[in-house]
């Protein structure tokens, strides 16, 4: 490979994940701002949902699950859609975070995402640069989660802080490695369309890393927060 086309493939990844991470601020920035609205003003709003239509929340939650499939599939499928897809579920999730941020403190919810940026910096820049084939690595990872959300689903009915701690130490494990998978792929999505790349495919990796972030941050925040909760 000429020197000409090496730095023209690597010019081309660069724009590539430029685009990704560009689809990954923008959501986690819309997430933020709509739940800076509701926890600074529109706290009477929150405060009389909680009170009076608590199905408002639990609709949402709802909404935001079936949405992010929605979204996945429109992104698979590069549909003009899937912007916008993408999104309204970012700023449904900032809505639905609002009232889980509510319950911990300020300085919990900046020690937590504080951490989460310098985790996620770190596990990306190790998904760009190691040489080693994480494929396998995020099976196990993915078996794991399976694993999680079951003992997470258990303890709905134990009410275990002891469980609900080592869930959040795993998971905080568990969404670490996928983002170092996760940036991996884009580079292997990359090469595997010849630099070909459409923006359904930026979509569909943004919506991967915007999870892999917004979890790894409740997770963290959980550990942060442990003696916040009212």
């Amino acid at each position: 490979m000429s020197t000409n086309v090496y730095t023209g493939a690597n010019t081309g990844l660069n724009q590539f994940f430029a685009r990704v991470y560009s689809i990954v601020g923008f959501g986690i920035g819309l997430s933020a701002v709509v739940s800076a609205l509701m926890l600074y003003v529109f706290p009477d709003n929150m405060a009389m949902i909680l009170r009076n239509y608590p199905w408002v929340y639990y609709a949402s939650v709802f909404l935001e699950l079936g949405l992010v499939f929605v979204a996945s599939s429109a992104a698979r499928r590069n549909t003009p859609a899937a912007l916008p897809l993408f999104l309204t579920y970012s700023a449904l999730n900032g809505f639905t975070l609002s009232f889980i941020l509510r319950a911990y403190t300020q300085a919990s919810v900046f020690q937590a995402f504080l951490s989460s940026a310098l985790v996620f910096f770190v596990m990306a820049v190790i998904g760009r640069t190691t040489k080693r084939d994480l494929s396998g690595m995020s099976k196990a990872l993915m078996a794991a989660f399976i694993g999680i959300l079951i003992a997470s689903l258990v303890n709905i009915f134990l009410a275990s802080s002891a469980v609900t701690f080592g869930i959040s130490i795993i998971s905080v494990l568990i969404f670490s490695g996928l983002i170092a998978y996760d940036n991996q792929m884009i580079t292997r999505v990359y090469q595997a369309t010849n630099g070909q790349v459409n923006d359904g495919w930026a979509i569909s990796m943004g919506l991967s890393l915007y999870l892999d972030f917004i979890n790894l941050f409740l997770n963290l925040l959980r550990l942060f927060g442990s003696n916040d909760r009212n």
